[in-house]
């Protein structure tokens, strides 16, 4: 499972550096730069966005099998009972105020400011 988290890291940073990598297609409220782009190469933008795609499932892929991974037990399900036990064995905390009077004289705090 630790592979797979971090074969998703280094997947986000690959995906990340393809989207800033890539040239903005001239749509949307960037209306000036439409000219630019007339001459440019096609073939780069092209293999670019479908790197972002592929990178783009591979995520939503291994983030789906982490997940069935961690909620079916995986490899750390020992730790986790561990962590259970342990949790069991700790004494439930007393809701507020309960069986607990107040003092019926407030501990008054000496004046130590000079005047």
């Amino acid at each position: 499972m630790l592979f797979l988290i971090i074969l998703l890291i280094i997947i986000c940073v690959a995906l990340g550096l393809f989207v800033l990598v890539q040239n903005p297609k001239g749509g949307g409220l960037a209306t000036g730069g439409a000219g630019s782009n007339m001459f440019g190469v096609q073939r780069t933008g092209d293999v670019l966005e479908k790197g972002t795609w592929v990178l783009l499932t591979l995520v939503v892929v291994i983030s789906l099998s982490i997940t069935t991974i961690a909620k079916s037990g995986g490899s750390s399900a020992a730790g986790a009972s561990k962590i259970q036990e342990h949790l069991d064995k700790t004494p439930a905390p007393s809701p507020i105020g309960s069986g607990l009077a107040p003092s019926a004289t407030p501990a008054t705090a000496k004046d130590t400011t000079k005047k």
